[in-house]
């Protein structure tokens, strides 16, 4: 339940940073869904390899570097996705930020950590 619930919570981020961010499109729920579900996958294994083999770049820029690898995942799953779409480098670098700031928002209010019994 808690990763349909994480699921969809990545899809509504998903719609709404197309909603703000210029150049970063979704062209509706479903699309914003297999997006969701395809990043996370993307995220899973091509993107864990990259943040191992990036990781003394990523400590040179004091982890500024994860943003680069976040918007090429972002990149790259648009491409397999139909209805989503990015229209350049940038929209999925200040894309990725916001997803990310969007995620850890609506997980903190929808999904409260799990206190100590």
């Amino acid at each position: 339940m808690r990763m349909l619930l994480h699921w969809v919570l990545s899809a509504l981020a998903i719609w709404i940073v197309s909603r703000v961010v210029p150049g970063f499109i979704v062209s509706g729920p479903a699309a914003a869904l297999i997006a969701a579900l395809v990043i996370g996958l993307v995220n899973a294994t091509i993107g864990f390899f990259l943040k191992i083999i990036t990781f003394p770049l990523t400590i040179l820029t004091l982890g500024l570097f994860w943003f680069v690898i976040n918007a090429v995942m972002i990149e790259l799953a648009s491409a397999f996705v139909p209805g989503f779409h990015i229209l350049s480098f940038a929209s999925a670098f200040w894309g990725g930020i916001v997803l990310s700031i969007l995620n850890m928002l609506l997980k903190s209010i929808v999904m409260p950590s799990r206190e100590p019994r």
